[in-house]
């Protein structure tokens, strides 16, 4: 009797787990040939990715389009008879000069499938060319848990423009509506959202911020960055719609410290990325959760300073 309800208990625990769907967002600083060429580092991005059912990356800078088959490779190398688990989508490489860089999903099949996906067009009248990385915008399937579909919309700031980009952000929720009429919205990205890039002043003047129906789920006083010497929330995650905000799982939203995680040093930490993961998860089909507002800020206790 002890045996099979051990087995039962393992067996809820493991559909649960497939169940739930966990969302993450990490900039890979300067993702190129070399550090594909460093095993050490790849073995901990993909580590860091296997954790998650949809991992946004950003800063590839991968003009020969390895870096993606590469990941693939190492995710699904192992898995069993040959089964692919992940797949990806990524954007064109943009940028406004020589300097391009790519956004790419990478997601695990058998918890959620793509559905449409484009370029948003920065071109309004008298507000062109904000964005130093137009969005990528993914529309996502998910059968198994409480929301079906949702959209993401990925953002990598330029530091110095960052409360311009953050703002136009809400033209891209305008645009997707119109476009789609999804119910669902995830922003996510390093958006450079804290210390001197967005000071406290200047709050006022991001629409998502000020407009209460966009809940911000990482928190100003978290610290999404590697090096000790800094403390700033440059990484974020933004929610809308009714039906997202009562299927996340309360506190699920939070930093990845790998540097704890895998017990490697400050600097073999920072080969990988001077930023750590952000994330949260979404809970299985069933009833709602109280709606979430915020998670608690978490302080690492480190001096405030400014970094690109």
């Amino acid at each position: 009797m002890a045996r099979i309800l051990a087995g039962t208990l393992l067996l809820l625990v493991s559909l649960e787990s497939i169940q739930t769907l966990r969302i993450c967002s990490f900039n890979v600083r300067s993702f190129g040939e070399a550090k594909r060429e460093n095993s050490k580092a790849m073995d901990i991005i993909v580590k860091i990715i296997n954790r998650c059912d949809i991992m946004l990356l950003m800063e590839i800078k991968d003009s020969r389009n390895i870096i993606c088959p590469t990941l693939m490779k190492m995710l699904n190398g192992k898995s069993r008879r040959g089964r692919r688990d992940y797949n990806y989508v990524v954007s064109s490489r943009l940028g406004r000069n020589a300097y391009k860089e790519q956004y790419a999903f990478l997601y695990r099949e058998s918890a959620v499938s793509v559905k449409k996906s484009y370029h948003y067009h920065d071109t309004q009248k008298g507000d062109e060319d904000v964005f130093s990385r137009e969005p990528f915008v993914v529309w996502f399937y998910s059968p198994q848990t409480a929301i079906t579909d949702f959209v993401i919309i990925p953002l990598h700031t330029t530091p110095e423009t960052s409360v311009r980009e953050i703002n136009e952000l809400f033209d891209v929720y305008m645009d997707v509506k119109r476009r789609w009429k999804p119910e669902n919205f995830v922003f996510m990205g390093d958006f450079n959202a804290g210390c001197s890039y967005v000071p406290k002043k200047s709050w006022k003047q991001i629409r998502l911020r000020m407009d209460p129906k966009f809940v911000w789920l990482i928190s100003d006083n978290m610290d999404t960055t590697v090096k000790g010497s800094t403390n700033c929330a440059y990484d974020r995650i933004v929610i809308q719609g009714q039906q997202i905000n009562s299927s996340i799982i309360p506190n699920s939203a939070n930093i990845f410290d790998f540097q704890k995680a895998y017990k490697i040093t400050e600097e073999e930490a920072l080969e990988i990325s001077d930023h750590f993961p952000v994330e949260f998860t979404l809970r299985s089909g069933g009833s709602p959760t109280n709606l979430v507002r915020s998670v608690a800020p978490k302080k690492r206790g480190r001096k405030k300073s400014q970094r690109s």
